[in-house]
């Protein structure tokens, strides 16, 4: 009971962090106000005066600014982003096509990434090795460098040099490949440094120097015991990160000429389609509310004594 109301206290604070961000954007919005007639026709001539006024009419822009807010929360609330000023095609079916590539782009390279730094991290956590070095030496490019540059240089040995991979495509898993490549190693580095930190940490704790007094062979200590302690810091970046990767990836899908967010919100700013660009805000918004609430559930999953106090 005392968890499905916490549950539902993180639901009304994610509702609240959605109606900000949805009154920032409208906000932003009447400070660089933006007349879809000019944004559509451009300096055409030929559009009267009265086929203006009809148009912004349309859009709602002639109403008073509390009444066009209320109308835009009503239509937030239903699911209606607007429609699209240069597509004239509505926000959500236009964000829709696109999400699935990014989603699915996002989601593979926080994966191997993810994978990448637990195996780092299990190997290296507590010693002072040559293999410690060499990773932490590539968590330090991995930080280091940014993700464009990754890209290139994959693109420039793996599709240009050898051939093995295409260039720009998005066409099966092979066109996959670089991309995801070049997002996991891009943060690969953050991962892998704090998932070590935490169980460097944990390594020194006594309850350590209990596990080892009972015979537990030093895997099933990193396993069982170091490994959970650093999940809870770890899965905190790991859905940052993730929430990142979906809302900002427009570089790499560039780089990659690949579908996705990244494409539609750069035309969109080229072209100043405002209601493109405020459903892209909104949709990162509830992702970073959705993830943080997912991110807490699965805090109880990995630390009992979550659900010990809860209960």
């Amino acid at each position: 009971m005392h968890i499905a109301r916490e549950l539902l206290i993180r639901i009304l604070a994610g509702a609240a962090v959605l109606w900000a961000a949805a009154s920032l954007a409208f906000a932003i919005l009447q400070l660089f106000p933006s007349d879809p007639v000019q944004v559509i026709y451009g300096a055409d001539t030929s559009i009267t005066p009265e086929v203006r006024a009809a148009i912004r009419a349309d859009f709602g822009l002639d109403r008073p600014v509390w009444e066009q807010y209320q109308h835009f929360l009503i239509r937030i609330a239903q699911g209606d982003l607007g429609i699209s000023y240069q597509q004239r095609r509505s926000v959500v079916s236009i964000i829709g096509s696109e999400l699935g590539s990014t989603l699915v782009l996002a989601s593979l390279s926080v994966a191997i990434a993810v994978l990448m730094a637990c195996v780092a991290s299990l190997l290296t956590s507590g010693r002072r090795t040559w293999l410690r070095r060499v990773l932490s030496s590539i968590e330090l490019l991995s930080v280091s460098t940014p993700a464009f540059w990754i890209g290139i240089l994959l693109l420039t040995f793996f599709s240009f040099k050898w051939q093995l991979f295409p260039v720009v495509a998005d066409e099966g898993w092979r066109s996959l490949v670089l991309p995801v490549v070049t997002l996991a190693l891009a943060v690969f580095g953050s991962l892998s440094q704090v998932m070590r930190e935490e169980m460097d940490l944990a390594l020194e704790q006594p309850f350590i120097l209990t596990a080892r007094t009972r015979g537990l062979s030093e895997w099933a200590i990193r396993w069982r015991h170091a490994f959970g302690h650093a999940l809870i810091p770890f899965i905190t970046i790991s859905t940052e990160i993730f929430g990142g990767l979906l809302a900002g990836s427009i570089i790499t899908e560039q780089v990659f000429g690949r579908p996705g967010l990244g494409r539609i919100t750069l035309e969109a700013i080229t072209n100043h389609d405002i209601p493109v660009v405020m459903g892209i805000v909104l949709l990162v918004a509830f992702v970073f509310v959705a993830l943080n609430i997912v991110a807490d559930l699965l805090y109880r999953v990995v630390d009992p004594r979550l659900r010990v106090s809860a209960s």
